[in-house]
Order: C-alpha cells, then structure tokens, then sequence
C-alpha cells in the first residue's frame, strides 16, 4: 500500500444548523484498494460520501487528492479529478440502451458541420461502449434493449460500467446491491472486484457486514460523525465489525 492515500478526508465537520452531521471525520482510500465505509444510521456516511464526491461542502475540514488538498466545489469538479459515484436509484435513463447510457451527460458527436449541429454518433458511442462492457465482462443480455427492459443487476452493471469508464481515481457505490437476489448480486460483486483490479480504488457503503468482508480490502467505521476504527478485512468477523459500529470492544485483526 503506497504511503500517499489517493483520497483523503482530514478533520471534516459538517453542520446543519445546530446539528452536527460530522464532528472530525477522517477518511482515506488507496489505489487499487476497495475500502468499505460503514456505521450505524445517523454515523455520518451519507454526507461524508456527499462532500467526497462535490455534492455537499465542508464547514471545516480539508479533501486531498495524492496528498495535495482540493476544492471540490461541485459533482462536475470532483469528476474532473477523476471520481466518480454510483447512486441507490442509479441514475440512468429507462428509454436508452445500455451504451447510450454509459454517455448520459457525456454524448458523442459527429465530426465536422454535423457535430456543430449537435448530431449524435451513435454508431461510435455503441462501440465504445460495447468495448467497455466486455473489458469489464458486465453481463449485459441485450445490449440494444431499453434499460428499464433490463434485470436489476443487470443496471446496477450499467451503472458501475458507466463509472469505470469515467473514472481515473475513485468510484463511489452506495448500496449496490441492496436490490438484488443471490446471483445477481454476485454477479455485481465480481463486477466491482474486476474493477478494482484495472486500479480504480472503489468505496463501498454497506450495511451487509458478511459482503463487506467478502469484497473489501480495509474497512473504515464511522460512529457518531468520526472514523473509529480503520480494520482489514482479512480474517475478521462480523462481530468484530458491529462492535466497531456501536462502541463494544473491538477485536484487531492484523493478518
């Protein structure tokens, strides 16, 4: 693991009014790690995650990206410096097919008069994005079909496919698959874990504490608006994690 976290939160204290969301966070993901952040409902996640990836801003506290702090004013300007987010509802557009939803936001255009005038190539954003699917090995049954005739493990594949394509440092995944069963859920998992291993760092929030240790290489626990604990995911337990979670004695597991 290299000294330098790619992503780092120092200090970060969030205020809404007289109510204090985050009192002191610290948080830091590495290059190709996956790093589960967890916590209790009301520890705090949810708004770290918003102001991580430019959604919501800091009273106080500091972001820094290869140990040089940033301003991460706006979604736009954290996707600038490479970092990407795959929501609960997942934000993709039910009429599209899967590749022209990989460019949402991002479209392709025709060269030349045809590109001044906003004409779409479609032709090049299928190819691209076909690329990516399989680069990623998203199983996808019908590329061409509208997303909403799709399974939902079959968008949440879209969804992280679209943030793998983009993103250059980190991908934040709220709850990925808290929607799916069994298989779809797996198939998602291996999914997140292929990304990882082309050296995107990915930061997973989720409360299902037996994934967390399937997936995730280090686990960072969030109580109360603070990182309490920074454990591996090796050889630890889910007792172990909930401890963390709600202030019993925790465990240390260090291979």
């Amino acid at each position: 693991m290299q000294a330098t976290p790619l992503l780092e939160a120092r200090g970060i204290i969030r205020r809404f009014g007289h109510v204090e969301a985050l009192r002191g966070a610290d948080f830091t993901v590495y290059p190709g790690e996956i790093v589960a952040l967890i916590g209790d409902n009301g520890a705090g996640k949810s708004t770290l995650v918003k102001i991580l990836s430019g959604a919501d801003q800091p009273t106080e506290g500091e972001i820094l990206i290869d140990g040089k702090p940033v301003h991460l004013a706006s979604p736009q300007g954290a996707r600038e410096h490479g970092i990407e987010t795959v929501y609960q509802d997942l934000a993709l557009a039910p009429d599209l097919d899967p590749c022209a939803n990989l460019f949402l936001g991002r479209e392709l255009y025709k060269p030349g008069l045809l590109g001044a005038l906003k004409v779409l190539d479609k032709k090049e954003m299928a190819r691209q994005g076909t690329v990516a699917i399989k680069d990623l090995g998203a199983k996808i049954k019908d590329p061409a079909a509208p997303v909403s005739d799709l399974s939902g493990g079959q968008r949440q594949s879209v969804a992280v496919v679209r943030a793998a394509m983009w993103a250059k440092r980190v991908i934040f995944m709220d709850e990925p698959t808290a929607a799916l069963g069994v298989v779809q859920t797996q198939g998602v998992l291996d999914l997140i874990k292929r990304v990882r291993d082309k050296g995107i760092a990915v930061v997973l929030i989720s409360h299902n504490m037996q994934q967390v240790l399937e997936i995730a290489d280090r686990v960072e626990v969030l109580r109360l608006g603070q990182r309490v604990a920074q454990l591996p995911a090796k050889n630890n337990t889910v007792e172990t994690l909930v401890a963390a979670m709600t202030g019993g004695t925790i465990k240390e597991h260090t291979s």
